[in-house]
């Protein structure tokens, strides 16, 4: 019998060598079962019609359809599926791509440990984030063309900010903060209009761009 916190994975690179590599990993892990393993982009579409997944972990470079266009497909045909994007490149320009249009939960370069790697899955398909230190420290240098201002933010909305960043959720800022959640919330409403995005991981890329992290 499967947990409750029992994760489907779905896994895309055009080397074996890597799905064979990430399964060695995940042997043994009771929590996360592997129940695609494609090297081809059209043979993972045809395969997610019939099998559901709760996290799609994809390669950024591959030959058929690269990572970020089938991780766009993705989204709009199962906006339910989490998606993890892994790369040996944490290239800014890339990621900052990702996250506008693929909507993807996280960014890991292949150098990842087993640890990291099974952190990584189990809390993007508990419905968080997560960005590996070298993304996040290429995301801080990324300068965009153009980027809304953040001088309208308040001091305490950018305080919340730095919270949402650290993966913490509305009762836990409140208790951080001592304000209502109801508060908070007011808050939260306020930023993501501010800054015009609609998702925790626009707001944290948001962040980054304009150095409040």
């Amino acid at each position: 019998m499967q947990s409750p916190h029992h994760t489907r994975l779905a896994i895309i690179d055009d080397h074996p060598i890597v799905i064979d590599g990430i399964k060695a990993l995940l042997n043994g892990n009771k929590d996360i079962s592997i129940d695609i393993a494609t090297t081809s982009s059209a043979d993972l579409l045809k395969q997610l019609e019939t099998i559901p997944v709760d996290v799609l972990m994809t390669d950024i470079m591959m030959p058929e359809m690269n990572g970020n266009e089938l991780a766009k497909i993705v989204k709009q045909r199962y906006p339910g599926i989490k998606i993890l994007a892994l790369s040996m490149s944490g290239q800014a320009d890339l990621v900052s791509e990702m996250i506008e249009h693929a909507d993807i939960a996280g960014y890991a370069l292949k150098n990842i440990s087993q640890a990291e790697l099974v952190a990584a899955i189990q809390k993007i398909a508990a419905g968080g984030i997560y960005f590996s230190e070298e993304v996040l420290q290429e995301l801080a240098k990324f300068k965009p063309v153009e980027t809304q201002s953040a001088q309208s933010l308040t001091a305490r909305e950018i305080e919340i900010i730095k919270l949402i960043e650290k993966d913490m959720g509305n009762k836990e800022i409140a208790a951080h903060l001592f304000i209502s959640e109801r508060t908070v919330e007011t808050h939260r409403k306020n930023i993501f209009r501010k800054a015009g995005v609609n998702s925790v991981v626009g707001l944290i890329k948001y962040a980054y761009d304009h150095k409040l992290v």
